[in-house]
């Protein structure tokens, strides 16, 4: 443990943040039926740089380098920006397209993804403890999406899709020099995936006027609510390590459940259990893998 580690605060940060990206699917889901999904990134992207540069702002990471936007690795921050385009596109049709609690769940495959990525990308030795977790996750994944059942549908690939864009942003993460702020490289992507929604929804017929007011509300939300989730993700992150706060983030499941229920009246039980429980489940195998490793290494 560090000496300056707030487990506690890290863990109710990261529990709000989970709860202000609920928050923000929601509305996407809402503005759904009028504005396509890359319109809708691209609002959220460009809302999101307040917060963002708030974060940079006040890095002391990059106070040290003296406050430079020049970023060596600048190539690879972009290329992180265009997957994070694609990942939210799959993610945000998705959601207009599915029960929000089946897209949401089906988004928690992307750590089984990014053990899989580590591979090729990292040159990370998998062991057969995480290689069980990623079999029992895809079981769960396998056992929501139903692709042997009459209902089942290309959607259900929509946000499996995403988790494995979302995994191979968290796997380049890694690739970045250890001085690199990760709030600079954080404004490089989210700049970059603001201008590449905005060019996928100028080719896929433009962007519509915002109907009323109170859209235009929702949409200054949906951003705001996404960039102080990424805000206090990156607060939280830094109070603790990142296995303290890691379990806590398959909250978002139940969270899912219920939000669905309450605010648009799904309940998809017998589609998403038991394979809701064995996502979960393949995540903390990974993470509880993660933990005991990190503290059998040597100091």
């Amino acid at each position: 443990m560090r000496p300056d580690d707030r487990p506690v605060l890290a863990i109710i940060l990261s529990l709000v943040a989970l709860a202000l990206f609920d928050a923000m699917g929601l509305i996407i889901k809402h503005l759904s039926n009028s504005y396509s999904a890359a319109e809708l990134s691209a609002w959220r992207n460009l809302f999101a740089l307040i917060p963002t540069a708030i974060v940079l702002w006040s890095s002391k990471a990059w106070q040290r380098n003296g406050r430079t936007f020049k970023l060596r690795q600048w190539k690879l921050a972009l290329l992180r920006g265009v997957i994070v385009t694609f990942a939210q596109l799959c993610f945000y049709m998705s959601l207009g397209l599915m029960t929000f609690a089946a897209a949401s769940t089906i988004s928690y495959a992307s750590a089984l993804f990014i053990t899989a990525l580590a591979i090729p990308i990292l040159g990370e030795r998998v062991g057969w403890v995480r290689w069980s977790a990623v079999l029992v996750g895809f079981a769960g994944v396998i056992m929501v999406v139903q692709p042997t059942s009459e209902g089942f549908n290309l959607y259900s690939l929509l946000p499996l899709s995403a988790a494995a864009f979302y995994a191979l942003v968290s796997v380049t993460a890694r690739l970045f020099d250890d001085a690199a702020p990760s709030s600079l490289i954080n404004l490089y992507s989210t700049i970059t995936a603001t201008i590449g929604a905005a060019v996928i929804a100028y080719f896929l017929g433009g962007f519509r006027p915002i109907a009323t007011p109170t859209d235009m509300a929702w949409i200054f939300l949906m951003g705001g609510f996404g960039g102080a989730a990424v805000l206090l993700l990156i607060v939280s992150y830094r109070m603790t390590e990142q296995s303290n706060l890691a379990p806590f983030s398959y909250f978002g499941i139940p969270l899912a459940f219920v939000l669905g229920w309450l605010f648009f009246d799904e309940a998809p039980w017998s589609t998403l259990f038991p394979g809701a429980i064995l996502i979960a489940l393949g995540g903390l195998l990974i993470v509880w893998r993660d933990r005991t490793h990190a503290k059998q290494a040597p100091s």
